[in-house]
């Protein structure tokens, strides 16, 4: 934290901070355009789009932002830009190729949308920083192959559970114990909320229906720790993961089978109703003699698995870290490994009908189930991040998992055609 400060303020001396652009205006992107326009030494905000102007127009006035210009063209976006002014536009592929910026966070929590803008700036030569779980989790390995080609960073951002997870997982490694599990904190599951039931709780937190009803009905924490397990290599010991109920995350060692996690390759998971609820953990393994001495001295437990936790993330709050991070130190909070290690998998949230049109990640249809790879792809079972405008072509019970078979794919989609790519096949089977 030391060198990014010191690293910002240096930018911000020499007259030449990072500028960043931004696709999306809700919850998330809000958190990020407050920091961004305090200002943050060394890091500017030069350009917002949103599909709406007037959810921007909206949101700035909201912040008290006043100072801004529309934008509907590369000439009005490279004149806002040589003025040193915030543009704002409605086309976030214009944003995304933006001359003379250097980084493009993606906040929709969007998958067939942000795809599009995403390779637009990865074509462009920007770093990118997602605030979007969904699209890491769908479509990071092959958006990460595409970013490596073309020599930019493609990262999850600091702030976010897979980040925190990341960056604690890395210092338990440092400690000198070997992560045997990743873990989230959930305090509520339930696979049938939907957007109606989940309306007057988004209202009072100023979020979406559909994104509170992602995190009620498990999907959220699913593409949270697919992300996880596709930066670390980390699998699910079964379809869902557990997910057991404690009251306290120092009691996570308890909860799960020992023999299982010391003996396997490292798993993600999760624990339920546990407090401090917006944490993360780590349970980590070492049974050398002077170790388990010390860590009893320092009450963490008889050993030889430790839990190791964090209280707390603040999202957006700390993407500035992150961007800071890619663009100065060619540096990813969490990125891909390589081939997909986890999917996010559709099951049918009620009875599904042919002609029925799937609404994607927290609609009405379905919910997201975390499954190995090599597993969802021996079933052909279809990812939730890309079900949204899908056509049901023969009848799901509810509670089912959706394969390829049942459903038929938009025409013209990016997303689809990117998981086709990343998952090897020719053509659809």
């Amino acid at each position: 934290m030391i060198i990014v400060d010191e690293a910002l303020h240096q930018r911000e001396a020499a007259g030449n901070p990072i500028r960043v652009a931004l696709s999306g205006a809700g919850f998330a992107a809000q958190g990020l355009i407050l920091q961004l326009m305090r200002p943050t030494p060394g890091i500017r905000l030069s350009v917002i789009a949103n599909r709406t102007m007037a959810t921007i127009s909206q949101v700035l006035a909201n912040l008290e932002i006043d100072d801004f210009v529309v934008v509907e063209d590369e000439d009005g976006l490279g004149a806002a830009l040589a003025a040193d002014r915030l543009a704002v536009t409605t086309d976030p592929v214009l944003a995304a190729s933006a001359p003379g910026t250097d980084v493009l966070v993606d906040a929709t929590g969007e998958v067939e949308h942000a795809a599009r803008v995403v390779l637009a700036g990865i074509e462009a030569h920007k770093h990118i920083v997602l605030v979007n779980a969904e699209l890491d989790a769908t479509l990071g390995p092959i958006l990460k192959t595409k970013a490596d080609a073309a020599g930019v960073i493609l990262t999850d951002m600091d702030g976010d559970q897979p980040g925190v997870l990341m960056n604690l997982m890395r210092q338990v490694k440092t400690f000198g114990f070997r992560p045997v599990l990743l873990g989230n904190i959930k305090s509520l599951l339930d696979y049938y909320r939907t957007p109606e039931t989940q309306a007057e709780f988004a209202r009072n937190v100023w979020q979406r229906p559909k994104m509170i009803t992602s995190f009620a009905d498990g999907s959220k924490i699913a593409f949270e720790m697919a992300t996880v397990a596709n930066g670390t290599g980390f699998g699910v010991m079964t379809r869902g993961m557990y997910g057991p109920r404690c009251s306290r995350v120092e009691e996570a060692q308890d909860v799960f089978d020992h023999d299982q996690l010391i003996n396997g390759p490292g798993y993600v998971d999760y624990i339920l109703g546990a407090e401090p609820s917006f944490g993360v953990f780590v349970m980590g393994y070492n049974d050398e003699k002077w170790m388990r001495r010390y860590m009893k001295v320092y009450k963490m437990g008889e050993g030889p698995l430790y839990t190791f936790y964090v209280p707390s993330h603040i999202g957006p709050l700390e993407t500035p870290v992150t961007i800071a991070r890619a663009a100065l130190f060619g540096d990813a909070a969490m990125t891909p490994l390589g081939a997909p290690v986890t999917d996010v998998v559709a099951y049918a949230k009620k009875e599904l009908q042919p002609g029925d049109i799937l609404d994607g990640i927290g609609g009405f249809t379905v919910y997201g189930i975390m499954e190995n790879s090599p597993q969802a792809r021996a079933e052909d079972l279809v990812p939730e991040g890309l079900t949204d405008q899908c056509v049901v072509v023969r009848p799901v019970a509810k509670d089912q998992p959706l394969t390829m078979a049942d459903i038929e794919v938009p025409a013209g989609s990016v997303g689809w055609g990117l998981w086709r790519e990343q998952c090897g096949y020719q053509e659809w089977r």
